[in-house]
């Protein structure tokens, strides 16, 4: 009877461990998040990256508290082709919130993020000291932000952004908008496509982790940390030569990029 009720003691108290360890883990990784954050904003003053966000030091930091950042989320990331060295307008299909820091860490660029980013609390602190450049929805402000980003551009920064305008669960692209293209043309700097994918566990599109619709970031970071890893891929196409046409340019990202996701279904 003894050796019977240790066993049955032994299985309740691993079935308890086993239902109580996805939380602990979530607030442990919560926690690091946090410091990590705080981290930022110190690391951010320190250099004046608040006053002056386009030095290539900020830029270096940035990277660095980025990839520091992956393994605390769990993330585990494949990538695929090497982003161009030359200045570009960069330009992905868009899932998560979780697209920016996974291209944040891969190459030293300016997001183009909605104008609501920068009142969350903490990230929005973070998102403007490494010169995040804000957009509102509105009629206009797509070309006028195409002028401020083609200024980047010719400065030499590298600018990326999301022409599907909205999230999507990760099975197809949208069609992209092109006002924005007009910056590259402006510019004339290449077009560099990227594409996300999230993956579950048998290689297939995981849009548990897409951020669509009314989703708040606040509860969708919450079952985040819940994941025991989060399984990402980034491809990254060949460059595009400027255009005189930002329709035709805008068309051929778009169809780099869905055949970029394609492939990276392999």
């Amino acid at each position: 009877m003894t050796s019977i009720a240790a066993r049955q003691w032994l299985s309740a108290g691993r079935s308890i461990w086993s239902s109580l360890w996805p939380e602990i883990r979530r607030c442990w990784r919560l926690l690091r998040i946090v410091v990590h954050i705080f981290y930022g904003l110190l690391l951010a003053l320190f250099i004046g990256a608040f006053w002056r966000p386009y030095r290539p030091m900020v830029q270096r930091a940035t990277r660095h508290w980025i990839r520091v950042l992956m393994p605390i989320l769990g993330v585990d990331l494949d990538v695929q082709g090497r982003p161009t060295a030359d200045t570009a307008f960069v330009v992905s299909n868009h899932v998560s919130w979780l697209d920016i820091p996974l291209l944040g860490g891969e190459c030293s660029v300016h997001f183009l993020s909605k104008a609501e980013v920068r009142d969350w609390p903490l990230i929005g602190l973070l998102a403007q000291a490494i010169g995040t450049l804000f957009i509102r929805r509105g009629a206009g402000e797509s070309q006028r932000k195409g002028q401020e980003i083609a200024d980047h551009l010719l400065r030499g920064r590298t600018v990326l952004v999301f022409p599907e305008g909205t999230t999507t669960d990760g099975h197809e692209v949208r069609r992209f908008f092109p006002q924005l293209f007009v910056a590259p043309v402006l510019a004339g700097v290449p077009v560099q496509p990227v594409a996300i994918r999230y993956l579950d566990d048998q290689g297939d599109v995981d849009t548990s982790l897409a951020f669509i619709g009314d989703d708040a970031f606040e509860q969708h970071l919450w079952q985040l940390l819940r994941r025991d890893r989060i399984r990402a891929r980034v491809t990254w196409g060949n460059a595009l030569v400027p255009s005189t046409d930002r329709e035709v340019l805008c068309h051929a990202a778009w169809e780099q990029v869905s055949s970029l996701l394609g492939s990276s279904r392999q």
